[in-house]
């Protein structure tokens, strides 16, 4: 067949790029204008090889090969489909298991079956090296792609630079037509807006309850390594205060009774997990029991029409998550008592609501690394971005927060 295919390691390409442009191999370190990356290899596949693009692979892994959002709008593109090999963490780093086996077991499939007369293999990874010998054998043109090094040398296996057919090298001009560098060693990328919502969580005082009477704070120059005398006669150590205050702190601090200039009550938390300090009541109010969930009035047609969206538009922010789930939630709320009654509820979510609220984050990543403990920050802006949109919606404006 008279056409080309592109096999993409997006770890090969992006991390070459990241440290041409930032410095350091970390993907974190850029940011990536997919659709644009895409046309951008199609094009220069097809200027190449003087042939039709047939499709592009694009490999790369994933924790538990669950598709990233990056993944998801990837394969939804016209003459792209993603593979993804699994993302395990050892020793605190990250690293992909099976991408370089896919690549040769698609590259030798194709090459076998005559699907292509070209194939474009973008990767620097001498694992592929048999792959790419059984290639030629069949007939297939293969043209080796490299990421211009930081350092003006090879990021490729010299093997597979040896035994390529064509090699081109994509150079810093080509890469920043789709990505950019996030700090301002490169390409500079624009800073994500403040969060005043997040920044004031953080830095929010704990009520009395919450720090325990004067006389039991702990010495802000604890001895060590005790800090007192014991039962037994030796030392017990004071535990340290408390550095986040939870929802019900900070709900305390606005309850009948309470002196409201003890602490200023524009430092609100816009979350209801309280998990470590304080327990969950077993049961919630009434109206917060009854409370109707999104998938209670969410239709087959709605639900599609959902996953079409999160696929195509919702970037995986947490804040936005928080935002479109929230914005779906109000829209089919047959009745709006409901939403008269959460708007009262605030700071905290109704239990169903909240817990439907982080498995539809879930679906962003953000919440789906087994192995990583729960970013709490991802959990502060989701239900930020939820009560923003409510504030929005219901017109009642919340305490105002802190800049």
């Amino acid at each position: 067949m008279d056409r080309c295919i592109v096999l993409v390691d997006a770890g090969y390409l992006l991390g070459a790029a990241a440290s041409l442009l930032a410095g350091e191999p970390s993907r974190s370190r850029i940011t990536v204008d997919h659709t644009a990356l895409i046309q951008g290899l199609r094009e220069r596949a097809e200027s190449d090889t003087q042939q039709p693009l047939l499709r592009i692979y694009w490999f790369d892994g994933a924790p538990d090969r669950v598709p990233q959002p990056e993944h998801r709008r990837l394969r939804v593109m016209p003459r792209v489909t993603v593979r993804l090999g699994a993302l395990t963490r050892s020793d605190g780093r990250w690293a992909q298991k099976g991408v370089d086996a896919a690549m040769h077991a698609e590259l030798t499939e194709l090459a076998r079956n005559r699907a292509c007369s070209d194939v474009v293999l973008v990767t620097g990874d001498g694992d592929l090296l048999p792959g790419m010998m059984a290639a030629k054998e069949h007939g297939v043109a293969v043209h080796l792609w490299a990421v211009q090094a930081a350092d003006g040398d090879y990021n490729q296996s010299e093997d597979l630079v040896a035994e390529a057919d064509e090699r081109r090298v994509l150079d810093r001009t080509w890469i920043t037509k789709a990505v950019r560098a996030k700090d301002h060693t490169g390409v500079c990328a624009p800073q994500p807006a403040p969060r005043p919502e997040i920044a004031a969580i953080l830095s929010a005082p704990l009520p009395e309850s919450a720090l325990g009477t004067p006389t039991e704070r702990p010495d802000p120059q604890p001895r060590h390594p005790a800090a007192g005398p014991g039962q037994n006669g030796t030392e017990e150590r004071v535990p340290a205060a408390k550095g986040v205050p939870t929802p019900k702190d900070l709900a305390a601090l606005r309850a009948p009774g309470t002196q409201p200039d003890r602490h200023p009550a524009s430092a609100t938390l816009r979350w209801s997990s309280d998990k470590g300090w304080v327990d969950r009541p077993t049961a919630e109010p009434p109206e917060a029991a009854s409370m109707p969930t999104l998938a209670q009035l969410t239709t087959a047609e709605q639900r599609w029409a959902d996953r079409e969206e999160d696929i195509t538009t919702v970037g995986g922010d947490p804040f936005e998550v928080g935002q479109v789930f929230a914005r779906r939630w109000v829209e089919r709320l047959g009745d709006q008592s409901h939403l008269q009654k959460l708007s009262g509820m605030y700071p905290r979510v109704p239990h169903r609501v909240d817990g439907e609220l982080l498995r539809y984050a879930a679906r962003f990543g953000l919440l789906a690394h087994k192995d990583d403990q729960i970013d709490e920050r991802d959990r502060y802006a989701i239900r930020a971005g939820f009560w923003r949109e409510i504030s929005v919606r219901t017109g009642v404006e919340h305490p105002p927060l802190d800049d």
